[in-house]
């Protein structure tokens, strides 16, 4: 099992769950989130003065897969939010030791769907 997480631009959340869609992953949590990689942010003129904005506007999706998903996962990923531009994101896999569904106590993959 492994847990996938990906920082996105937000206007390719849409093209990611849909090459996620094609691909049979329908299990994901999405959160609105503020970071900032090579870019180092922008910097805005607001009344004659400039202002440096240190964090932008990002997504976070985040996927718990069993090992037979992990690679179409992040192929679905990789293919909706590449545009070819600094900041297209980050993709990270981590282990996942334990998933345990609450409603019906089953544990490991069964319980990942």
């Amino acid at each position: 099992m492994k847990y996938i997480i990906a920082v996105i631009q937000p206007d390719r959340l849409d093209a990611v769950l849909d090459r996620l869609t094609e691909k049979e992953i329908h299990l994901v949590t999405v959160a609105t989130v503020l970071g900032r990689g090579r870019q180092k942010g922008v910097s805005e003129v607001y009344r004659s003065h400039k202002e440096a904005g240190s964090l932008l506007k990002k997504v976070k999706v985040e996927i718990a897969v069993n090992d037979a998903f992990v690679t179409p996962t992040i192929e679905a990923i990789a293919e909706g939010a590449r545009t070819g531009q600094i900041g297209d994101g980050k993709i990270f896999v981590l282990d996942l030791e334990e998933c345990v569904r609450i409603r019906t106590g089953e544990r490991g993959g069964v319980a990942i769907g």
